[in-house]
């Protein structure tokens, strides 16, 4: 499994780039921001997810452990395949779609190439629960943290976030006063803090 690549940017196309390590080129599907920022001749880092079925064999490239978190998520819901979520992870960033997730925003879903109200619906449903989950299965204590504590980092970290930022957002979230007692309140309280840092 290819996880990341750190090398030259050979040549960009309008869906993917060519990255020259070791005298190797591995083409790689990346968001067009992503696309955007690589110059032909200079050093590009990429974080990957390596596709490989019996007719294909893809690298996704990503500029950040979050972004590669996100698209694996949501490799799991049913019907979103490498293309559909790389063009979510693309359209905006990771913290503004995990909030519309789990604010039921599916107008920011639908906005993205692909995605109609069904499948929006469907991301929605299917991440919300893998969130909640993940706040449930961390049981009392994550990491030394406080129950109510690791239930957010929990959920955080199922959504693509390091252990620091997600131990970070949790503290700050649970600090709040104005923040309801649920999970997903004070999930979506510790993703604003994010987006905000």
């Amino acid at each position: 499994m290819i996880a990341s690549l750190d090398g030259i940017a050979g040549a960009v196309f309008a869906d993917s780039l060519i990255v020259e390590v070791g005298g190797v080129g591995y083409r790689v599907f990346a968001a067009p921001t992503v696309l955007a920022s690589a110059t032909v001749g200079e050093r590009i880092k990429l974080f990957t997810h390596h596709v490989v079925r019996e007719d294909l064999q893809a690298l996704y490239g990503f500029r950040n452990p979050q972004e590669l978190g996100f698209f694996g998520l949501l490799l799991t819901v049913t019907g979103v395949g490498p293309k559909v979520a790389l063009g979510i992870v693309g359209s905006r960033p990771v913290g503004d779609l995990q909030l519309a997730i789990l604010s039921d925003d599916l107008a920011m879903l639908t906005a993205v190439p692909g995605v109609g109200k069904k499948l929006a619906a469907r991301v929605v449903l299917e991440l919300k629960e893998k969130v909640a989950a993940a706040g449930v299965s961390a049981g009392t204590t994550l990491g030394g943290a406080p129950a109510g504590e690791s239930e957010v980092m929990a959920a955080l970290l199922a959504l693509g976030y390091s252990t620091g930022e997600a131990r970070q957002a949790s503290r700050e979230a649970l600090s709040d006063l104005s923040v309801g007692s649920g999970l997903e309140d004070r999930v979506k309280a510790a993703l604003r803090t994010l987006l905000k840092g």
